[in-house]
């Protein structure tokens, strides 16, 4: 019987955090007004006055404690994971799997939706027993001290022994985004006999860091000549959005970590350009996150002491390349759904059906056995949090008849 331990931050480590961003050395920043340079010091100065003088983490912790909480060792990881029992004739246990720089959080606006749809107009039926953990390094999966080489792959094979051996339950449903994607799209490749389906956002292909340049999207390759402008800009921006992440998390993880560990706002600085690039936010970063939402994931981030193991899950999805389980195609043989955003369409593609249509054509499709593609109009990154109704109905039509 394994025993509940709610979350709790210490006193000690808030009050060192206040004192650190109250003692904050400022950049000039000039000529950064309007984030040419990246992000501004005006929203970060505000961001962090906020995050010292009026972020109540107490209240968010007690929204994040109405959910049960474990903590649990898993061949020597530790893993902290969230439990929602599920309310229906016959729940389905459904392991989440989030990404960078996501927490275990993310899944907050979904998780009582897929546990109890009779609560929100849906079918009991369709009701999940619902896992969320915080990915191996991540969060309060912490520390992570003796597994430096903790991968997507990798946390595929602690989530199976997770959902198998330590909860007992003998098949599963999995969904993930992002890093989480991968690590959902392992276990329906590993593990496809044991799972019922697996739901992913991305659909990339489980070889997307294997070799020498995976952290350039370009793959060295020059912009072609003679695109029309308006695509050409397109793949400007798209490349802006990751160049820098992927670069430095892949090549040089723990001479940014020492950084982000020992500032809050640099760390806060390093997510927060993530939250504003890759969410459907118009602009105005505070349509998706408010602040309240954006320092509760930062806090979690600090207090874990999570965000040089995080970042360091990428050198590892490169520096220990996965190789394929079996040699049966499809690759992933679990029935796959999909859920594409119109804020991530590749260059040149306006529509769903033009997202669906060109993922379709293109060299990852043979890889899933893809069984219910959906593309949006709208949302970003962030699917769950984004466009959660959206997404769960997504993930409910992947799973009916396959339970």
């Amino acid at each position: 019987m394994l025993e509940q331990t709610p979350i709790h931050v210490p006193d000690e480590v808030l009050d060192d955090l206040r004192r650190r961003l109250t003692a904050t050395k400022w950049p000039l920043d000039a000529g950064n007004e309007d984030g040419y340079y990246g992000v501004r010091r005006a929203y970060l100065q505000e961001l962090v006055e906020y995050w010292a003088d009026e972020f109540d983490w107490r209240a968010a912790e007690r929204a994040i404690n109405a959910y049960e909480h474990y903590r649990v060792d898993v061949g020597g990881v530790p893993v902290h994971f969230l439990r929602k029992p599920g309310v229906g004739p016959n729940p389905t246990p459904l392991i989440l799997s989030h990404g960078w720089p996501w927490t275990f959080w993310h899944w907050s606006k979904v998780i009582d939706p897929l546990a109890d749809p009779g609560s929100f107009g849906g079918d009991p039926a369709d009701a999940f027993d619902v896992i969320v953990p915080s990915l191996p390094g991540f969060g309060f999966s912490t520390p992570l001290t003796d597994q430096p080489d903790m991968n997507f792959w990798k946390i595929a094979d602690v989530w199976h022994e997770l959902m198998t051996g330590v909860l007992g339950h003998e098949k599963y449903a999995a969904a993930g985004n992002d890093v989480g994607a991968l690590v959902t799209g392992q276990l329906g490749h590993k593990y496809a006999d044991e799972l019922h389906a697996i739901h992913i956002g991305s659909a990339l292909k489980l070889d997307f860091f294997n070799g020498d340049r995976a952290w350039d999207l370009s793959g060295g390759k020059p912009l072609p000549e003679g695109l029309p402008d308006d695509i050409h800009a397109q793949i400007v921006s798209w490349e802006k959005r990751f160049a820098v992440h992927l670069a430095a998390h892949v090549l040089d993880p723990s001479t940014l970590g020492f950084a982000l560990t020992d500032s809050p706002v640099g760390m806060l600085a390093w997510i927060l350009a993530r939250w504003a690039h890759w969410s459907d936010n118009g602009g105005d970063l505070e349509k998706v996150f408010s602040k309240d939402d954006l320092l509760t994931h930062a806090t979690i981030y600090w207090a874990g002491n999570a965000i040089d193991t995080s970042i360091r899950t990428y050198a590892n999805n490169n520096r220990y390349p996965w190789t394929p389980s079996h040699d049966r195609t499809p690759v992933v043989e679990a029935p796959t759904g999909i859920t594409f955003v119109g804020y991530e369409n590749p260059p040149g593609i306006t529509t769903p059906e033009q997202r669906v249509e060109h993922f379709l054509a293109s060299d990852r499709a043979a890889w899933y056995n893809h069984v219910n593609i959906t593309a949006h109009p709208h949302g970003g990154h962030f699917i769950p949090w984004e466009i959660p109704t959206e997404y769960v109905e997504d993930l409910r039509r992947t799973f009916r008849g396959r339970r």
